[in-house]
């Protein structure tokens, strides 16, 4: 039996570690789950009965002293936990556990999609100090390669793969008929460390997408932000386990969060992106270039990304073709929640086989 400790910062992470969550402990491992509240990330661990432990949500924004000190209160705030479960592995992707993975000897592992080069201010106060880094074979590791483990994945398919997730038109019936043609609007808040000096969709551009997309559905917005008064009107309230049959069923998605952008694309919904880390995430750029499940466009190109949306919303078979590609998608990658499994049980055994034979990944579809 090992004992394990997952940081979990992002719903995303919720999402993509649920699965070997769940396997280690039927398996008889200990698992110790500690989340840093963002967004539905607590609301989803209550709705899943999972057992957890909340560190406190520290602010970003004052500047890089600031920041410097959060980082150091939460540090200790976890290696007190860390002391108390000595686990056997530190699990998550968040730099806290790469510091304190190699202060007290304990493997650390970072599970990430964002090119190296995209986040270098965390990837510098992180990656040299974690084990391993793991991550889709077309993500950079930058100055770190040496310590990557690439695999042919995406996060996304590590809960939103049809071996893992079946999308039920039940669940959207409790909001809107699932028959609709319908769209999702989602604003982010575009807070998180990686997001400094990274713009979205304003007010005034929402409203241009709006005027479009209107006369051909109806129009839903999730937001991390307050709206305007004049978008209360398309606001929707959905259960954090709930959100991705909505998306699976969705005619479009659009957005400035690349997470629910990717998600969609893995779910054959054709999507928009918007947001200034288009171009910078090999990940993305791999949806978007190689399988065209999707369109992103920089905030300076504002008429291209509504032209993006008119030329979706004007092709009738816009999801059909979309789920097309997603199938040569699926058909290409490893269900990435088996070989996550798998990694972490079967580490360091593991970590050996794939440098050695990185093929080996192709037993897990």
């Amino acid at each position: 039996m090992s004992k394990y400790l997952f940081l979990i910062s992002h719903p995303a992470h919720f999402h993509m570690f649920k699965y070997s969550i769940q396997e280690l402990k039927k398996h008889g491992h200990e698992v110790t789950v500690v989340i840093r509240p963002k967004d539905v990330l607590e609301q989803l661990c209550i709705e899943s009965n999972l057992n957890y432990i909340k560190i406190k949500d520290r602010p970003k924004n004052g500047g890089m002293v600031r920041l410097g000190w959060s980082l150091l209160e939460k540090d200790l705030e976890v290696l007190k936990i860390v002391k108390k479960e000595k686990p056997d592995q530190l699990i998550g992707s968040d730099g806290t556990l790469a510091r304190i993975g190699f202060l007290k000897k304990i493997p650390s592992f970072e599970y990430s999609e964002d090119d190296a080069e995209a986040i270098k201010l965390y990837a510098i106060l992180s990656f040299p100090f974690y084990t391993n880094i793991i991550c889709p074979e077309v993500t950079s590791a930058w100055l770190w390669t040496y310590k990557k483990i690439g695999y042919n994945s995406y996060h996304e398919l590590a809960y939103l793969h049809p071996n893992h997730f079946t999308p039920d038109k039940n669940v959207v019936n409790k909001y809107f008929p699932s028959d609709e043609t319908f769209f999702i609007l989602r604003f982010a808040k575009l807070t998180a460390h990686h997001d400094m000096g990274i713009k979205g969709i304003t007010n005034e551009i929402a409203t241009q997408i709006i005027r479009i997309l209107e006369p051909y559905g109806k129009i839903y917005i999730t937001s991390e932000r307050e709206l305007q008064p004049e978008f209360e009107k398309f606001r929707i309230q959905i259960r954090a386990l709930d959100m991705h049959h909505i998306l699976a069923f969705a005619s479009i998605f659009i957005g400035d969060s690349q997470t629910m952008a990717a998600e969609a694309g893995v779910l054959g919904t054709p999507f928009v992106r918007f947001n200034d880390f288009v171009g910078r995430l090999s990940y993305l750029n791999e949806m978007e270039q190689v399988y065209q499940l999707g369109y992103g466009h920089k905030t300076n190109d504002v008429s291209g990304m509504l032209n993006s949306i008119k030329t979706l919303v004007e092709n009738k078979d816009r999801k059909m073709i979309t789920k097309e590609k997603r199938q040569k998608m699926l058909f290409e990658k490893i269900d990435f929640a088996k070989f996550q499994l798998w990694f972490i049980e079967n580490y360091p055994d593991s970590a050996k086989i794939m440098k050695e034979n990185p093929d080996y990944q192709y037993n897990f579809k």
